[in-house]
């Protein structure tokens, strides 16, 4: 371990001793759930309210074709989200990612254009499309890690710039037509049942593996595993939760390849933030950057970095959003993106404060804030409710976190 390693790890808090026996597990987790502890449980009974809600409503909200149907509409968001949860937990903001995310569009649009003679095949115009996201990314990170300029202000700016951008770019087309099939099918291909019940055994053997691989490593550590009857129930829980999903989305036409994308996208970003020196590093930086700069890390590389990620990931968002219509125009990347994709990191459980926040809460608010449009839009209810509804879950999610941000400090947490 490097000597940069060693301090993280001091500065971070000590692991408590796991609990053992199913008394003492629940007894632990009401004691944390006391000091404000409360995990993803909040946003759990919500979607759990919400779907009971316009079930009642309409008959045709549960169903398998509305659940595929909710899981293509909540793909961009859930994408461009990601990225913002790194940003917030640092303790910045990105107000450029929904015009950034109109970059990543257009981008794509432009290369896909046949009889062009910059005309790219559809998986290399995406990854362009990305990679001009991450530079853009760089380009304002630099500003906030190299000169100190307020995250705020660079990109309002960011987002001021780039929506013109979009209009210098599409200014004599105003409209452009996805014609490749592999940029379409970002959002519009489902995988035969097969290939879904393929796709379901898949996770289950990867997700045991890496379970068994911690359980192996921890055994040859010396770590006397606690609890395996519980282990060997998550695994379960988490192959059957897979074959339930993949059976409902078959009743619907088809596993959406737009879903599996966000499973991919999830499992590899929760590794890199929980798993790697970088996601420890950036932690460190939102929990205390001062701190984390005197025990050696790099704050400003973390800070463009991440600044990287959020852009990269708003225009793969921006993509899915254009494979979705099949189209880019001039209002690319405006409408809510901006804001939808804040709240949903927010909404699942990400702190404004810094620091604290994992990637999954992308995923939650996400579907949150995507099944409360898709049930008002199927019981026909205005989008004046649907802006209330969820402006009133957002100032609900932030109060929640500021009182639980005092409970937790109360306790010593």
């Amino acid at each position: 371990m490097t000597t940069v390693e060693a301090q993280t790890a001091q500065a971070q808090p000590a692991a408590e001793e796991e609990p053992e026996g199913i008394g003492e597990l629940v007894r632990d987790r009401l004691r944390r759930f006391r000091a404000g502890e409360v995990g993803s449980l909040p946003v759990i009974v919500g979607l759990v309210a919400i779907t009971i809600f316009f079930s009642l409503k309409d008959s045709t909200f549960l169903t398998a074709t509305n659940f595929n149907n909710v899981i293509i509409q909540m793909a961009g968001m859930t994408t461009i989200a990601i990225g913002v949860v790194f940003v917030l937990l640092l303790g910045e903001i990105d107000l450029s990612i929904g015009y950034v995310s109109g970059v990543g569009g257009v981008t794509v649009a432009l290369l896909q254009q046949p009889d062009t003679s910059y005309q790219i095949a559809g998986l290399l115009a995406i990854l362009v499309a990305v990679a001009v996201g991450a530079l853009i990314g760089a380009f304002q990170g630099s500003f906030v890690a190299l000169l100190g300029v307020p995250s705020f202000v660079v990109t309002l700016a960011g987002l001021l710039a780039w929506q013109g951008g979009i209009l210098q770019a599409l200014g004599t087309q105003g409209v452009i037509t996805i014609q490749d099939t592999t940029v379409s099918n970002v959002s519009n291909y489902y995988f035969s049942d097969r290939w879904g019940w393929g796709l379901a055994a898949g996770a289950g053997l990867l997700y045991t593996a890496a379970v068994l691989g911690g359980v192996v490593s921890r055994r040859r550590a010396g770590v006397r595993i606690k609890n395996g009857w519980l282990i060997a129930l998550r695994v379960v829980l988490v192959a059957g939760i897979c074959f339930f999903i993949v059976a409902v989305c078959n009743r619907g036409g088809g596993v959406p390849f737009a879903g599996v994308m966000i499973a991919v996208l999830l499992v590899f970003w929760t590794y890199i933030a929980k798993r790697t020196l970088f996601g420890r590093h950036v932690y460190a930086v939102g929990g205390n950057a001062e701190a984390a700069r005197r025990a050696g890390i790099n704050v400003k590389r973390i800070r463009i970095i991440v600044f990287m990620i959020s852009s990269a990931m708003a225009a793969l968002g921006g993509v899915v959003f254009a494979a979705q219509i099949t189209s880019v125009d001039l209002s690319a990347g405006g409408g809510t993106i901006l804001l939808d994709a804040i709240s949903a990191a927010v909404i699942g459980g990400t702190s404004l404060f810094g620091g604290r926040g994992e990637i999954k809460n992308a995923l939650l608010g996400a579907a949150l804030i995507s099944a409360i449009a898709n049930g008002i839009n199927t019981v026909q209810y205005s989008d004046a409710i649907k802006f209330i509804v969820t402006g009133a879950i957002l100032l609900a999610a932030v109060t929640l976190d500021t009182v639980l941000r005092r409970r937790q400090a109360a306790a010593g947490r």
